[in-house]
């Protein structure tokens, strides 16, 4: 891993270093200038700490820089209502509650290993035979949700990976994590101000993320990540002055993918006759400048059209999938999917139904629909039931055909928990090291805006799943 210029330190930051409350009375001061600390370390390990971590004062960062290489065995140790890591610089940060653990470990020191979880066990954790270890080690990601469910007399939590230890007694889940390699941690929300319906994409160099405006000046803003984490703002699809001419407002659920050579831009406005309808704009990057069709690629006199999305079969065809606005005028809400001609700018071909809302938990809507063809088949994903409350959640549907028959999953995917209200409208995307994630949004806490969260895709027995989230504590990295 690189240096990057804003490792400015050598050792814990902090300059009130007391007992229990940060890397540990023993750690040293840096005393040169950053630039010279940063220069002149030989190698070093970032320290990334997690979300319950008992931060020192005056020390803004989630993480310390050491020189050198730092290890840790993972085990955690309770003492009063905390407990404590003890790192091999001699380190000790505490963490509030017992057996709360989270550490990630980067270095560019030689030995450096891929990303790897090392899942320590509390004290009451109950062995499985011949397993003298207080631990398991694995390659890539594991996480938990700290819910910890009684079985009398004893009690189990469920991993990220499906794993499932026990404990003896009741509530008495304790697991600690080490990541290794994996980038160091993050939290949600990505993005804490209102990035409603996010379509996300990798365009070859970044990923681009696009949000509802609703009638803003600016149609749709986007941004830009390399890491899925850590965005910043990149203008919009339409400046101010640019909206298309044919439409009047409700700019919503903007997506952008490449098409050919180029990037296309689907998205949702009202038309001057009234109605929702799908546009189309064009560009040689994904950050535009956008070219506007000048029309509408999709308008219905009887019913408004929204949600419109784009994706490949496995010989090259495109295809268009997009909602129904039913639940506007008391009717179902079919998701529709077409076959789209070779610039993706008209549709061909006939137009089928690939899902309409037929499970109780979906209410009066199915929207948002993102396809992603894995392992033959092809995978609908979409949001159900009311998008302004705790009704709405994600479900998901395959095909071994792009237009279908679908088959649905049954139950959501993802629905209201970890302190978000609502979570829905996803986009799909592989991370940096190539695990699939899910990127969404969800109401905060306030419910004054629906700000933009990432959680992990795994795919146990054929179907995807996104376990322990929405989530609201410390995560690996994508």
């Amino acid at each position: 891993m690189k240096r990057s210029p804003w490792w400015s330190v050598v050792g814990c930051l902090s300059s009130v270093l007391s007992f229990g409350a940060g890397c540990g009375a023993e750690a040293p001061q840096d005393t040169q200038a950053p630039e010279q600390s940063a220069a002149a370390l030989a190698c070093s390990t970032r320290i990334t700490y997690g979300d319950r971590w008992i931060r020192p004062a005056n020390h803004p960062n989630q993480y310390d820089v050491a020189s050198d290489l730092v290890t840790w065995d993972g085990a955690c140790v309770n003492e009063g209502t905390n407990s404590y890591a003890v790192l091999s610089n001699g380190w000790k940060p505490y963490f509030t509650g017992h057996n709360a653990c989270v550490i990630a470990l980067d270095t560019d020191c030689p030995g450096a290993s891929a990303c790897a979880t090392r899942v320590t066990y509390g004290p009451a954790w109950i062995h499985p035979a011949n397993h003298p270890a207080q631990h398991d080690d694995t390659g890539g990601r594991v996480f938990w949700d700290r819910a910890c469910v009684n079985a009398s007399p004893n009690s189990y939590a469920v991993l990220s990976n499906g794993w499932g230890p026990y404990f003896t007694g009741t509530n008495a889940c304790g697991v600690s994590f080490r990541y290794t390699g994996c980038g160091g941690l993050y939290q949600n929300p990505v993005v804490p101000t209102d990035c409603a319906d996010p379509g996300v994409i990798h365009d070859g160099t970044r990923y681009v993320a696009a949000c509802t405006s609703g009638g803003a000046a600016s149609a749709f803003p986007l941004r830009v990540s390399t890491d899925l984490v850590t965005w910043t703002g990149a203008g919009s699809i339409f400046p101010s002055g640019t909206r298309p001419a044919w439409a009047t407002g409700d700019f919503w659920a903007p997506e952008i993918h490449r098409v050919g050579g180029r990037f296309i831009a689907y998205y949702t406005a009202r038309h001057s006759s009234g109605k929702l309808a799908i546009g189309a704009a064009t560009a040689t990057s994904a950050l535009g400048p956008f070219t506007d069709l000048g029309r509408p690629l999709i308008l219905d006199a009887g019913m408004g059209m929204i949600d419109a999305t784009f994706f490949t079969d496995a010989a090259g065809t495109g295809y268009l999938v997009w909602k129904a606005d039913g639940n506007a005028v008391g009717q179902q809400t079919p998701i529709y999917g077409q076959a789209l001609s070779a610039d993706g700018l008209s549709l061909v071909g006939t137009r089928r139904t690939l899902i309409t809302n037929n499970l109780g938990w979906e209410g009066g809507v199915v929207e948002a629909p993102w396809v992603v063809a894995r392992g033959g088949y092809y995978y609908l994903f979409y949001s159900g039931n009311a998008y302004y409350n705790s009704t709405y959640a994600v479900g998901v549907a395959r095909a071994t055909s792009p237009l279908g028959p679908y088959t649905k999953a049954g139950a959501p995917i993802l629905a209201t928990g970890g302190g978000w209200v609502g979570p829905g409208h996803n986009s799909v995307v592989n991370g940096p090291g190539g695990d699939t994630y899910m990127v969404y949004h969800a109401w905060n806490s306030a419910h004054t805006a629906r700000v933009m969260l990432v959680d992990a895709i795994t795919w146990p027995n054929g179907w995807p799943a996104v376990p322990e989230a929405p989530s609201a504590g410390s995560r690996p990295r994508p």
